[in-house]
């Protein structure tokens, strides 16, 4: 029997893009989108964040003063209203996505449960 596994991704995309935490984090986006001075703050927010997971994925040490401005970019983040329920919107989707990425790898971790 021959499966299809992508017809069944492309519909949980679907259903996910549906989801009430897709639709939160839609929100959100368009609510900083909206703030000059927020979606200003939140680019350079992702951007450090981006430049220091690549750092950290390739072994580069994080340079003393990089890891302050980072620091003081995540601070000026949590003080602004618009970001933080983006943040707390992108958890709530992050943890859907766990669950979902658990059942999906349920049988797997059942193949090797079998070794023991």
């Amino acid at each position: 029997m021959t499966v299809n596994i992508y017809d069944d991704v492309n519909r949980l995309e679907a259903t996910l893009r549906k989801t009430e935490e897709f639709a939160e984090v839609e929100k959100a986006i368009n609510e900083v989108k909206t703030d000059t001075a927020a979606l200003e703050l939140f680019k350079s927010f992702r951007q450090i964040q981006v430049t220091l997971q690549e750092k950290q994925m390739k072994g580069e040490e994080i340079a003393p003063e990089e890891f302050e401005y980072a620091q003081k970019t995540a601070q000026l983040a949590q003080q602004n209203e618009k970001i933080m329920n983006l943040l707390q919107a992108e958890m709530k989707l992050s943890g859907l996505i766990e669950e979902v990425n658990r059942v999906l790898m349920k049988p797997v971790q059942e193949l090797y449960q079998t070794i023991s």
